[in-house]
């Protein structure tokens, strides 16, 4: 079985984004970069299906030279390739985005045969889209469920659910074909010291990727308002023992 992942370099979960005064991009300077939640899971997945049924894994990732870093973030943990598809670092949009994707996708299957199953997150931790896996599918001509909370390979399909609001929906997909991953699928393992010595020495297959315009433009970007939490003052010292009790009292806390 061959399996691919396809994730995303993001800022860290939590980061305070500060817009560039032009209002075109986001101030990178102080900030860290992850991999996407639901890309966290969804590398986890494609490990956890080899594990079980044998085969390869693969990673790849569209953006600049220093998303080196989380492609061999996700092979310290166990993904045997990586593949990086360039940039000049700039933002691209969804449709610009799944046609690199899939361009690189149909050269690799050219040379070595189709993947049978492509994993995305089902949507990224910054623009959150819920857009490129879709297209990718729908460009490769393979099925394609979102949501997945669950995969089970049998028989030349996989049988994937999806929680809903008042159960489950199970879909039987013939393979090859596409998976939207939703984070809390399972719990991603953490690296480790020799998984990380071990990705240092991983060769990391590098594509050019072709922008290809696609109609949508960026106008502007603006970061939402910050929100305030008034802070009260009980008082200082020994003289403050009784709000602090008032309080306590209030909540339940006593």
């Amino acid at each position: 079985m061959r399996i691919l992942t396809c994730v995303k370099r993001v800022p860290a979960p939590g980061a305070k984004i500060v817009v560039t005064a032009d209002g075109q991009s986001i101030d990178t300077n102080m900030l860290g970069f992850a991999v996407s939640p639901h890309e966290e899971c969804a590398a986890e997945e494609a490990i956890q299906q080899i594990e079980q049924h044998g085969g390869s894994s693969t990673v790849m990732t569209l953006g600049p030279g220093e998303a080196e870093e989380q492609l061999r973030t996700v092979i310290s943990v166990g993904i045997n390739e990586a593949v990086l598809l360039t940039t000049d670092g700039s933002d691209w949009d969804p449709m610009a985005t799944a046609r690199a994707l899939t361009a690189a996708i149909q050269e690799i299957e050219a040379s070595d045969g189709p993947f049978d199953m492509i994993f995305f997150g089902n949507e990224s931790a910054d623009s959150g889209g819920y857009q490129v896996g879709i297209r990718v599918a729908r460009a490769l001509g393979r099925p394609m469920v979102t949501g997945i909370k669950g995969v089970d390979v049998a028989d030349g399909k996989v049988t994937a659910r999806r929680d809903t609001p008042t159960g489950s929906e199970v879909y039987e997909l013939p393979l090859p074909a596409v998976l939207g991953i939703k984070e809390g699928i399972n719990l991603p393992r953490y690296p480790t010291l020799k998984g990380r010595l071990g990705a240092k020495k991983v060769e990391i297959k590098v594509m050019d990727a072709a922008h290809q315009e696609s109609g949508q433009s960026m106008v502007t970007l603006a970061a939402p308002p910050s929100q305030e939490t008034p802070t009260e003052i009980l008082g200082h010292g020994a003289d403050a023992a009784p709000a602090v009790v008032d309080v306590l009292e209030e909540i339940g806390a006593l």
